[in-house]
C-alpha cells in the first residue's frame, strides 16, 4: 500500500514549537463532497482553508495519508503494521502522532497500536469524527485540533501524554481501555475500567496520575500476527453444533469466551466438557466478560468456578477489542505457550 506525504508549517513565518505527524487512513473524519454531490477523500494540502485555527498551535505538521483511503469496517493487521511502522520510521524526528481513522474499529487499531510499539515514549492520539469535515456541524475540527494540542503538549521538556490514547468528544480516553458504544452521538467512546485521561474544556485538564509512562524502555517494533483465534460469544439457548461449530475449527489456536456478569458461563456438562475437550487439544481459551465494565472473577459464582477448573484463563477486566489484538501479537510473536505466560499480566496497561 502507498501513501503521500505532505509538509505543512502552520507557525509561517515564524519556527514551529513541535512537530507532529498525521496519520490519515481513511474513514468518515476526511471525506468531502465534491461539484457533484459524492464524497470524496478530503486535500489535506488545504486543511489550513478548513481549519485556520491550526496556525494558533504553531506546528510543523507532516500530513502522511493512505493513496487509498480505507473504511474502518475493512481494516485488516496488515494496515496495523503499516501504522506502526510509520509511527517507528519517523519516531526520533517527530513530537507526536495523530491517527485520523474511522470510529468503527478504532478501538482495534488503538489497542493493537498499543501493543505493538512496546517502550512507546511519545503520544499517538487516535482520533475521527461522527460527520466529514466538510460538514458544518462536523464534530472533526475540534477532535483534530485538540489532539494535535495533546500530540504537541510537553511539561518540563517531556511528553504530557506518552502512550496510545483515543481523543473524542473532549475525553482522551486509553486506547486499550476504549470501546465504542454509541453510532449516532458524538460521545461514541467510553472506558468503563480506567479513569479519563484528560478532558478538553476551557482548557485541557489532564489526569497526571492515570498516565502511563514508558519505564526508560527503548521503542520496539511488534508486526508478527496470528489470526487463527476465534469469540465464542455466550447466549441463552446456545446449543452444543453452535458451540462445536466454532471449537473444532481448523488451525484454531485460540478463543475468546465472552461470558456473562463476572466470567459466568453455563455449567451443562456438555458444555463444559467442549471446553474441556478443546484446551486439552492445546487451545488457549481466554475469559472476557461481555459488560462493558467489571472484572472476571473466575470461582466467584458456581458458574464459573468450573471454567477456572479445566484451564479457561481469566481475561480480567480487560475490553475484548483489547483481548484480540493482544492474543494475536502474543501468538504471532510467542507462539501459544507465550501468549499463556503473557495474556492476563499488563504490557501496555490494558489489564489490571
Amino acid at each position: 500500500m502507498t501513501y503521500t506525504r505532505i509538509n505543512i508549517n502552520t507557525a509561517q513565518p515564524g519556527k514551529a514549537k513541535s512537530r507532529v505527524m498525521i496519520i490519515y487512513t481513511g474513514g468518515t473524519f476526511g471525506m468531502t463532497y465534491d461539484a457533484n454531490g459524492v464524497l470524496i477523500p478530503f486535500d489535506f494540502s488545504l486543511i489550513l482553508e478548513q481549519l485556520p485555527a491550526l496556525r494558533n498551535l504553531f506546528l510543523e505538521i507532516t500530513v502522511i495519508s493512505f493513496d487509498h483511503p480505507v473504511d474502518s469496517s475493512n481494516i485488516q493487521p496488515v494496515h496495523w503494521k503499516m501504522i506502526s511502522e510509520i509511527i517507528f520510521e519517523n519516531y526520533e524526528e517527530q513530537d507526536g502522532f495523530v491517527v485520523l481513522h474511522g470510529t468503527d474499529t478504532m478501538a482495534f487499531t488503538a489497542s493493537a497500536l498499543s501493543f505493538m510499539l512496546p517502550g512507546l515514549a511519545k503520544p499517538v492520539i487516535v482520533t475521527g469524527a461522527q460527520l466529514p469535515i466538510s460538514q458544518p456541524r462536523s464534530d472533526a475540527r475540534e477532535n483534530l485540533i485538540t489532539a494535535l494540542e495533546i500530540a504537541s503538549a510537553k511539561e518540563n521538556g517531556k511528553p504530557r501524554v506518552p502512550e496510545v490514547c483515543i481523543y473524542f468528544d473532549y475525553e482522551l480516553l486509553r486506547g486499550n481501555r476504549s470501546k465504542k458504544v454509541e453510532s449516532m452521538h458524538f460521545d461514541a467512546f467510553k472506558s468503563e475500567n480506567y479513569p479519563t485521561l484528560a478532558k478538553a474544556g476551557v482548557k485541557i485538564d489532564y489526569n497526571d496520575a492515570a498516565i502511563r509512562r514508558a519505564e526508560n524502555e527503548e521503542i520496539h517494533l511488534l508486526t508478527r500476527f496470528s489470526t487463527d483465534i476465534s469469540i465464542l460469544k455466550l447466549f441463552p439457548g446456545i446449543d452444543k453444533r453452535t458451540v462445536n461449530s466454532i471449537i473444532q475449527a481448523e488451525g484454531l489456536k485460540a478463543i475468546i469466551l465472552e461470558t456473562y456478569g463476572s466470567g459466568n458461563a453455563p455449567s451443562t456438562a456438555w458444555f463444559i466438557e467442549s471446553l474441556k475437550d478443546a484446551i486439552k487439544q492445546g487451545i488457549m481459551m481466554v475469559n472476557i466478560s461481555q459488560c462493558p465494565g467489571g472484572t472476571v472473577m473466575q470461582g466467584k459464582y458456581e458458574t464459573s468456578k468450573s471454567l477456572a477448573d479445566i484451564g479457561v484463563i481469566s481475561g480480567e477486566d480487560m475490553t475484548m477489542e483489547a483481548a484480540v489484538t493482544k492474543l494475536m501479537i502474543l501468538l504471532g510473536e510467542h507462539g501459544i505457550e507465550g501468549a499463556r505466560k503473557l495474556i492476563n499480566q499488563s504490557l501496555a496497561g490494558e489489564v489490571g
